[in-house]
């Protein structure tokens, strides 16, 4: 296989702003934002908000999801944004998110997801409850 089924990039916001990280419907709004600005087609959201701080979310979009966790005492999220086929760009939905939770460092893991012969190798192991993979 040539080409990669999809994109998966997990993401660690550092310095964010503690206020928009506490704050359930500012994240969900932003985070809906980021979907469309990577050009995906947003399916449905549920965001929670915990006590006493912290929000996760999802957004579920047509080509896969988007996640956030937030620690707004430490001023950190880590996000997820995980995008199915060649249409989508989730670099631009990690532009959106930076700029947006005023964030002022980020670290960026980005793979390529069902590529090449380690899709079959992972495929072919027995993979059970109590097993690390």
């Amino acid at each position: 296989m040539s080409h990669a089924l999809s994109k998966h990039l997990l993401v660690d916001l550092y310095d964010c702003s503690a206020n928009l990280l506490n704050d359930v419907t500012a994240l969900e709004k932003v985070m809906i934002e980021a979907a469309h600005r990577a050009g995906a087609t947003v399916i449905n959201s549920m965001f929670h908000h915990f006590s006493p701080f912290g929000v996760s979310g999802v957004v579920v979009i047509q080509e896969s999801h988007l996640t956030i966790h937030t620690w707004p005492e430490q001023g950190f999220a880590a996000v997820d944004l995980f995008t199915c086929g060649t249409q989508t760009k989730p670099q631009r939905a990690l532009t959106h998110l930076k700029r947006a939770l005023q964030c002022t460092r980020i670290e960026v893991r980005q793979f390529r997801r069902g590529q090449g012969d380690s899709l079959a190798a992972k495929t072919d192991r027995n993979f059970g409850e109590d097993s690390d993979p």
